[in-house]
């Protein structure tokens, strides 16, 4: 009888005892948990409430009778938007945009934040640190009147000194060829010193001891770029690498919609644009949450598919 009870009792003490532990690190943290508390309520209204609002998706939604009792149709407007006339051309222009916006801007930034790092005048460092992230804070609004301002085709400033060389003046915003270039170039502009911010965090965390063992054994800056800073900031590099890829399709609304006009929408056309256009300004609610909903379940496929691949390959993930 006494083997049976004193293994119960004991695993009932270890229990109560565990409880009692967390309880206090609980009540030692609740200052931690306040301040996270605003967050987690952003977190739950604006993100995990109106995901009830996907259903209508799967509806045909008429706001005078609301989501329930709104009629089913399945998978209708998933079907309507793979099928429309311009879903091909839709499709290329938003992966073109995203695809050559990533795939340019990303290792530009690496090679930005590395190439900071090793500016060996720290007061010319923080100029340059300050003066490219701060167009990040200008508003896309502005951002599109300074490319208007700038590469208007016969009052911008880069064509009248095109002018002045004896050259032709370029429609750089009314030419379907040149609008993936402008938007991405532009967009590196505005964001790469903010996004070297996180990549010149992971640098500060290297060893120095190793930068010093290397310049005695007679390493070259790029070799100690390679052997050591590549190597330490490799796990942020992956991370933000397969979260990049995770939204492919999520390419910025706001700026291609106002730098698009009747010249250049052939290239300028995104699904974002298409979906505001039709769904919203037409009031077809249930088309552009299915569309939306579409772009979504690509992103999270993408996203699962890297991140398999990334652990299986390198050996490091988001999880």
């Amino acid at each position: 009888m006494s083997d049976t009870t004193i293994p119960t009792k004991g695993a009932f003490e270890i229990k109560q005892k565990k409880k009692r532990i967390a309880l206090k690190e609980f009540k030692n943290s609740l200052g931690l948990y306040i301040l996270l508390l605003p967050t987690l309520i952003y977190v739950v209204v604006f993100l995990y409430i109106p995901m009830y609002g996907v259903i209508i998706a799967f509806k045909d939604y008429n706001p005078l009778i609301g989501i329930i009792k709104s009629k089913w149709v399945g998978l209708k407007y998933f079907y309507d938007f793979i099928t429309a006339y311009n879903f091909g051309q839709l499709l290329f222009n938003t992966l073109t945009l995203s695809v050559y916006g990533f795939i340019v801007g990303f290792p530009l930034t690496i090679a930005f934040a590395l190439l900071l790092h090793y500016l060996p005048n720290k007061p010319l460092q923080k100029v340059v640190q300050n003066v490219t992230f701060a167009p990040h804070f200008i508003s896309t609004v502005v951002m599109v009147g300074i490319l208007q301002v700038f590469l208007t085709d016969q009052t911008g400033i880069v064509n009248l000194l095109l002018k002045k060389i004896g050259l032709e003046s370029i429609n750089f915003l009314g030419s379907a060829a040149l609008f993936k270039h402008v938007y991405v170039w532009s967009d590196i502009w505005q964001h790469i010193g903010w996004n070297a911010i996180i990549y010149l965090a992971a640098l500060t965390n290297v060893d120095p001891e190793l930068h010093e063992a290397a310049i005695i054994d007679g390493a070259t800056k790029l070799q100690r770029i390679r052997y050591i800073d590549l190597p330490a900031i490799m796990p942020t590099v992956i991370t933000l690498l397969l979260l990049g890829i995770g939204n492919i399709m999520s390419v910025g609304f706001e700026k291609a919609y106002l730098m698009q006009n009747n010249l250049n929408i052939e290239s300028s056309e995104i699904i974002a644009t298409y979906v505001y256009k039709l769904g919203l300004m037409g009031a077809q609610w249930s088309f552009s949450t299915a569309v939306g909903l579409f772009n979504s379940v690509i992103n999270f496929v993408l996203l699962i598919s890297a991140n398999i691949i990334s652990k299986k390959t390198l050996g490091h993930g988001i999880w």
